[in-house]
């Protein structure tokens, strides 16, 4: 039961990434430290790549082989998301300061630099040489 649903949310968040099985290639090692002889004798380390972005995640963190190849598809959906989620942010901001730039100014804003470019020109003509007469 458990394990229908966390295939089922894997399949949703690769749908909703636009993910490919196909992309994904998946390698087992094993394991190092903890876990007695499960760990020595079975690859329970899974490797997974993800061949369009170049994305590779790691996972032992289980004593099962299975537990760990649904943690690592977690964790390299997650990264891949946030790749996908930087770059659409970045173009987000990058729209926005264009926007910024080409905004009108309100007639407040315009009088307010009118008024400083008056008073530089007038500091500017006091700094001018003094002629005799």
């Amino acid at each position: 039961m458990a394990g229908l649903r966390k295939e089922k949310s894997l399949l949703e968040m690769m749908g909703r990434l636009g993910l490919r099985e196909e992309d994904i290639i998946e390698r087992f090692i094993r394991a190092q430290g903890p876990g007695g002889q499960n760990v020595n004798k079975v690859s329970t380390c899974v490797h997974l790549r993800h061949l369009p972005t170049g994305i590779e995640v790691k996972c032992q963190a289980e004593r099962s082989q299975a537990q760990n190849r649904y943690r690592a598809r977690q964790l390299l959906f997650k990264k891949i998301e946030s790749v996908i989620l930087r770059k659409s942010s970045e173009e987000q901001k990058r729209i926005e300061k264009i926007r910024r730039q080409k905004r009108r100014r309100s007639r407040r804003a315009k009088l307010k630099i009118l008024e400083l470019k008056r008073r530089h020109g007038a500091k500017k003509l006091l700094r001018a040489s003094v002629r005799e007469i």
